[in-house]
């Protein structure tokens, strides 16, 4: 049956080739229309290495702090670094917690007595190669030992390797980083800065510096941020009810001060984190899906008005088959159905080249599509299709394919099946 769909759908498409063709045209431009926007937001939220575990992420990157004394007024940014280990980095529900500086810095590296390069360069904790899964290309992370102990080593990706040492196997290899010396302990692969959190070209121990002591608002407010790994999404409740009760406890100590942190129904799961823009501001997911729903609905609409009238054009020249199937016991449901099937073979085909035409424009458009709107680095994003092509990137193309054919086939193949058997016989198409 399914074969008989395919050749029925081949032979009407070479019936009527123009019609076809902007029919097939109309389709890949809708679908390639859609799938840009679903790839531009799946890249913030979907897994791809090194932030594979995105729907078990928990973030904390702002919060804000008010104090009895400022009235309605409060302080808005990261948190210190002790904040981070008293509310976040002491949760017995999570996996793990890793405290990083808030932002990435770009750095000046080289080797003695040669020419600089900026590089953006990342603070860390132990934790957080347990949290994000970097591919080493040689030697390992620093360990909580190295951490403790705030060891001048840095893990860097093989682009700076390859411009100080000109190879990848640079472990235990010095170079300066801002004229401090620092040695390799490992090499990773490039990261592309889709990945906002792990992203880096260098990657060093926070205790290294004197970045625990970059704090305002007596040591409450800092440049450090979380992210909790949650052994399982299903886990988010019982550690947001964790993170409550050490948000209390740590407010009666601050609040001897007159201190009261306020996180804002924070930590965020990924979808959300994406959409903070400011610690003292919520993201309203629920609008911000509605407005893509409504998006995707303008996109899908405007094409179906055009194919449905095509789609009739093409069925008033099969009418008299309609009838005469009809006349040989094929019910309206019969009719119907196989001509949504047939008109949905021509639907995946278009939307199969829609999704390759977005694919390729998301490669040559990539500076254009996944620029961030506020970044410390000038890299341009790396994309691979590791980044791109996820199982819920096809889900969606079939979906979206599944939706144009019902709204552009569904009221001609229902028509056609309300014709009479002898109108259809005689070739009129009313019912």
């Amino acid at each position: 049956m399914i074969r008989q769909y395919f050749i029925q759908a081949w032979v009407q498409l070479r019936q009527q080739p123009l019609i076809s063709a902007v029919g097939i045209a109309g389709t890949a431009l809708a679908i390639f229309l859609i799938m840009l926007v679903v790839m531009i937001q799946q890249v913030q939220v979907a897994p791809f290495a090194p932030e594979s575990n995105r729907d078990r992420f928990l973030h904390v990157r702002y919060m804000s702090v008010g104090n009895k004394s400022w009235g309605d007024g409060t302080s808005n940014g990261p948190m210190s670094v002790r904040t981070a280990q008293a509310c976040f980095q002491s949760l017995k529900t999570p996996e793990a917690v890793s405290i990083y500086s808030t932002w990435i810095t770009s750095t000046p590296v080289c080797l003695p007595g040669q020419p600089s390069t900026g590089v953006d360069m990342l603070q860390t904790d132990d934790v957080f190669w347990r949290v994000f899964d970097f591919s080493f290309t040689a030697g390992k992370p620093y360990d909580k030992a190295t951490f403790d102990a705030g060891l001048p080593v840095a893990v860097i990706t093989e682009s700076v390797s390859r411009y100080l040492f000109g190879t990848v196997e640079a472990v235990g290899r010095e170079f300066l980083l801002s004229h401090a010396p620092y040695k390799v302990c490992g090499v990773v692969k490039d990261v592309s800065t889709l990945a906002a959190t792990a992203y880096a070209q260098v990657w060093i121990p926070f205790t290294s510096t004197d970045f625990k002591n970059d704090t305002w608002n007596d040591n409450i407010m800092g440049m450090a941020s979380c992210i909790i790994l949650a052994h399982d999404r299903s886990d988010f409740p019982t550690i947001r009810e964790e993170v409550e009760r050490r948000h209390q406890e740590y407010n009666k100590v601050i609040g001897e001060q007159g201190y009261e942190l306020i996180y804002r129904n924070r930590p965020y799961d990924q979808e959300k984190y994406v959409l903070n823009t400011g610690a003292n501001t919520e993201p309203d997911v629920t609008a911000t899906r509605r407005q893509r729903l409504i998006l995707f609905i303008i996109l899908l609409i405007v094409p179906a008005i055009n194919l449905s009238s095509m789609t009739q054009s093409r069925l008033r020249q099969r009418v008299s088959e309609v009838g005469v199937r009809r006349a040989f016991g094929s019910t309206r449901m019969e009719v119907m159905g196989q001509i949504l099937a047939e008109n949905l073979v021509v639907t995946l085909l278009a939307g199969v080249l829609g999704l390759l035409l977005s694919v390729a424009f998301a490669y040559l458009g990539e500076s254009m599509l996944f620029a961030e709107g506020f970044s410390k680095t000038v890299n341009a994003p790396l994309i691979n299709a590791s980044i791109l092509l996820h199982a819920s990137i096809f889900g969606w193309a079939v979906l979206f394919c599944f939706i144009l054919n019902l709204l552009s086939s569904g009221i001609p193949a229902w028509r056609a099946s309300r014709v009479g058997i002898v109108d259809a016989i005689g070739g009129r198409l009313r019912k």
